[in-house]
């Protein structure tokens, strides 16, 4: 196995995760097998119980594993199935060394950071880097390691050392470390400094490992001098210093990437250059210039209540892209915070109030995406009703679509405190209950998680044909509630229609409004399994119904006879 290292230096949230997948899609289009691994040095077991305003959205794995964002990007660029212990962290590390030792597997032994920890950690990489991830038997050819956070963090120190005895135990040949560090400009020189990059390598090369290749993050492309200043005192080869400068979209980064000849580089070092093939990414480029053509856009209100962070809804936005692009327009997200939507923020805040209100009604379609907790509910009911009423294509995700329930059934069946168990314990009329096999006392893997099969009711429903004519769809899943089944026969005799129920028909999976345009309700959440090239069904569906084309696009699969 070959492996490539990834470190970040100088500060944080450089792109990691980008230049990481980017790597992996360039050594992928020299016809090279890639798989990759995340590791989080948080005391987390996984990123189940996180807040999203601390560390953006919880990526959910068809395996059920609720991990870090950065797993969602490698699974979009590179198209691969990643499973939970592709993300590794130092809770589950340390669980699992502690479980030995309450076994007494160490017979006796001094439980330490070094020896047990450090070889746990190399153990775990060197099982989970052969298990295929590409649909392909057998192991891929380079395993892509990104190690979060920044060189010197203390929590990171047992992952470093256990990644310099994997590097010592691979040899040269199997091994190449490629640090990514910020080159600031000064806004009175207008320099570009090198300095915290020297610093930031020097403490690695103490620790014990010395890059092979600079991946320097800047606004503008690197100057000569710059490179030159950088290889003399970082004892990095000028051709191996690459430059990840600002760019359009993030799918120029490959693009950005290959013509620095980086593959050449990392090939050379892994000693791949007779197995490799020169990358070909003429559909990666294609893609890349066509976004960057696109005139038209289209505006899309997202009303959540996580909007101060648009990384917590990072694969809704990535699945709106690609359904977007997929028709030939940009998407113009406008954010809307579901408070600001409320009757009490006309009175505290009325100029957000009335702003919010102006924006969710200039916008061409609504989506609410999942969540949890009460804040901004209120709000969340009354996009809903404004788009179910106005005739405005919406999208509700998992919470999304137990709020246009609650809605339906406070505004058209008059259950005026009809609600979610979740927000009012004490409803007369719960018609979204906590779920059976749900934990009230623990919160991490608790939920219903990972990739469920949905069966849809009938043919003759939008989602059905969205999916091909599809009898079943397998979406991933991550909620603890869910509509009540005692009240299903109630709304459908008002309305509304559940086409799509779990392989017991006693779990509402989809719902939809057959009187309006485009009215889709999902518990599951698509837009995991949204890819470049390959957009989710359902985004694609709301995209195409905001810009009038979508009953052309269901006619053509129907004439297909997809």
């Amino acid at each position: 196995m070959k492996y490539v290292l990834i470190t970040g230096g100088v500060v944080s949230g450089l792109g990691k995760g980008v230049t990481a997948s980017s790597i992996g899609v360039v050594l992928k289009a020299c016809g090279l097998r890639v798989t990759s691994i995340k590791i989080d040095p948080y005391l987390n077991i996984d990123a189940g119980t996180m807040s999203p305003f601390e560390h953006g959205e919880v990526f959910v794995l068809d395996d059920g594993g609720e991990v870090d964002l950065d797993l969602g990007n490698y699974e979009r660029f590179l198209d691969v199935t990643l499973t939970r212990d592709n993300n590794i962290t130092t809770g589950k590390i340390y669980q699992s060394v502690l479980e030995k030792e309450r076994k007494g597997d160490y017979l006796g032994k001094t439980v330490q950071v070094v020896p047990h920890i450090t070889d746990a950690i190399r153990n775990w990489i060197e099982s989970v880097a052969v298990i295929p991830v590409d649909g392909n038997e057998g192991p891929a050819d380079v395993c892509v390691i990104e190690l979060g956070g920044t060189v010197g963090d203390i929590e990171s120190m047992p992952f470093i050392e256990a990644l310099r005895q994997l590097s010592f135990q691979v040899g040269p040949d199997n091994f190449c470390l490629i640090h990514v560090s910020l080159i600031p400009v000064l806004g009175v020189v207008g320099e570009q400094k090198t300095k915290p990059t020297q610093h930031s390598v020097r403490e690695l090369r103490a620790l014990g490992l010395t890059p092979h290749l600079l991946a320097s993050r800047s606004a503008e492309p690197l100057l000569e001098a710059t490179k030159e200043k950088l290889s003399q005192f970082c004892h990095v080869p000028v051709n191996n210093i690459l430059n990840i400068h600002d760019v359009p979209n993030i799918w120029h980064i490959p693009l950005l990437l290959r013509n620095q000849n980086a593959h050449d580089s990392i090939l050379q070092q892994l000693n791949l250059v007779s197995h490799a093939t020169p990358p070909d990414l003429q559909q990666w480029t294609e893609m890349a210039e066509s976004y960057d053509n696109l005139t038209e856009s289209v505006r899309i209100a997202m009303v959540g209540k996580y909007v101060g962070l648009t990384d917590s809804y990072l694969s809704v936005v990535k699945a709106l892209l690609h359904a977007c692009v997929a028709c030939s327009f940009r998407p113009s997200i406008d954010w809307i915070a579901a408070s600001d939507l409320e009757d009490d923020s006309a009175k505290s805040t009325p100029e957000a109030h009335a702003a919010a209100w102006k924006t969710l009604k200039s916008a061409a379609c609504v989506l609410v995406p999942g969540g949890f907790g009460d804040r901004g509910v209120r709000g969340m009911m009354l996009a809903s009703k404004y788009a179910r009423e106005n005739n405005v294509p919406y999208l509700g995700i998992c919470l999304g679509m137990q709020i246009s329930v609650i809605e339906f059934a406070r505004s058209v069946l008059g259950w005026e405190r009809a609600n979610s168990i979740e927000f009012d314990a004490q409803t007369p009329n719960p018609v979204v209950i906590f779920m059976p096999e749900g934990s009230r006392t623990h919160m991490g893997s608790t939920m219903r998680l990972g990739s469920r099969r949905t069966l849809l009711q009938t043919r003759d429903c939008i989602t059905s044909k969205l999916y091909g004519n599809a009898e079943y769809v397998d979406e991933r899943h991550r909620h603890r509630y869910e509509v009540n089944p005692d009240v299903i026969g109630t709304l459908e005799e008002a309305g509304l229609k559940f086409v799509g129920k779990d392989e017991s028909g006693k779990r509402m999976e989809i719902l939809e409004l057959p009187s309006h345009p485009f009215f889709v309700g999902v518990q599951f959440h698509p837009e995991f399994k949204s890819r470049p090239g390959r957009p989710s069904a359902l985004f694609l569906g709301l995209i195409l119904a905001a810009t009038g084309k979508l009953e052309a696009h269901i006619s053509s699969i129907h004439e297909n006879g997809s």
